[in-house]
């Protein structure tokens, strides 16, 4: 289905005699993100097909075959998967009896834990528009074997616990994708399967992931609530890095929200984040989906919260401290931190750099699914825009047409 979508989008630009960059520029789209569409190694956003059918005039052709491969109600071998796809009508953690259940045990916990952290290394080095697929597979699986066998009551909380880990990482995945309303729909089936489970913690990573996205998403006033809840339902026997990760994610709510009181909320809650983990020394061993919760990460957060506060000196150093010691197998949050250290350099009156490290960040874009990379793309190329009399950034403006 993906292969309609590009023929149709190819055809129309035939038509009138538009090439992909031409068709990029008018739009204000990176090149490379709208050719791997065509070519159908990424979905498209809806956005994006509004923007074509504008631009080509397609009689509504171009967004109805958007809406087809994003909704996956085509004849494609390959749809594009949604929740709806793995999962039952009505309660789909209701308990089903049938006709040959069997009895599921701690083995195929332990089996099943294995291969959710191994999803959410996989999210480390893919990006979402790879990922999705697999991860509602794994997702439809788990639930079965929960709803369709028998267990014991403590073998049944430890499968509500999995639905829930693998919620949070598939609705991840699938807002990284930039499916939204998906990964929505995913979080809250997991919020309410940790909630049978009585896992708080786990449940404030859920909700604290859904409210990220909202932050992300405008709706910045939902966002800063949900992660405020999400922090004041942690017990005090919640790990340190746990808590350290929802006060980042409440600081980040602060900054989308805007505003000088939220701007020094903001600060208090880096602040908190910060002593949290510090005061990370549990004996127990933390969750293992709180693995890349460490005091890098939060500089990260950090770094972000300063950029996004217009406080480009603290910053640079922040982001350039970070990134000289980072994994560059992590291509997705390579581009991402990049263009926050592309956007505090220009706050800075560093135009040369700045065009130096948004070319980076769109080299390495170009390689990877994921809908955040593109949309910080579009997001340090406007900002750019500032700058184009400097020869640098008018150079990248002309390639890459912001």
């Amino acid at each position: 289905m993906s292969g309609e979508f590009g023929q149709r989008v190819r055809a129309a630009l035939r038509e009138r005699r538009l090439s992909i960059r031409a068709a990029s520029r008018t739009m204000n789209y990176d090149h490379a993100f709208l050719s791997r569409v065509l070519a159908g190694k990424q979905l498209p956003s809806i956005e994006l097909a509004e923007s074509l059918e504008r631009l080509l005039n397609a009689n509504g052709e171009i967004i109805e075959a958007a809406a087809r491969l994003l909704d996956g109600d085509g004849t494609s071998s390959t749809p594009a998967p949604t929740l709806a796809d793995f999962l039952p009508e009505g309660d789909p953690l209701g308990l089903l009896t049938v006709r040959s259940p069997r009895r599921v045990g701690v083995g195929e916990v332990t089996d099943l834990q294995k291969r959710v952290h191994g999803l959410r290394l996989a999210d480390d080095v893919l990006a979402g528009g790879d990922l999705i697929g697999p991860a509602l597979r794994e997702l439809r699986s788990t639930v079965r074997l929960y709803r369709e066998n028998t267990h014991t009551q403590a073998v049944g909380r430890a499968l509500l616990v999995q639905i829930g880990e693998l919620a949070q990482i598939a609705g991840w995945i699938a807002s990284d994708a930039g499916r939204h309303e998906e990964a929505e729909r995913i979080y809250r089936l997991g919020l309410s399967a940790v909630r049978q489970a009585e896992d708080l913690t786990l449940a404030g990573n859920l909700a604290g992931s859904l409210a990220y996205q909202m932050s992300n998403t405008g709706r910045t006033e939902q966002g800063l609530t949900l992660a405020q809840a999400a922090l004041h339902d942690l017990t005090n026997e919640a790990p340190g890095k746990a808590r350290a990760l929802y006060w980042d994610r409440v600081a980040w709510a602060h900054t989308q929200a805007g505003g000088t009181e939220n701007a020094r909320a903001a600060m208090r809650a880096l602040g908190e984040a910060s002593e949290a983990l510090a005061d990370d020394t549990d004996a127990d061993e933390p969750p293992a989906y709180l693995y890349w919760v460490d005091a890098g990460e939060l500089q990260v957060m950090e770094s972000r919260v300063y950029t996004e506060l217009r406080r480009p000196l603290r910053a640079v150093s922040l982001l350039r401290d970070v990134l000289s010691g980072y994994d560059a197998t992590h291509t997705r949050e390579m581009a991402l931190y990049l263009s926050w250290l592309a956007i505090a350099l220009a706050d800075a009156n560093e135009p040369e750099e700045a065009a130096a490290v948004a070319e980076r960040v769109i080299r390495i874009a170009a390689d990877v699914a994921s809908e955040r990379t593109a949309e910080r793309v579009r997001v340090v190329l406007a900002r750019l825009q500032e700058y184009d009399d400097v020869p640098e950034v008018a150079v990248l403006l002309a390639d890459h047409a912001a």
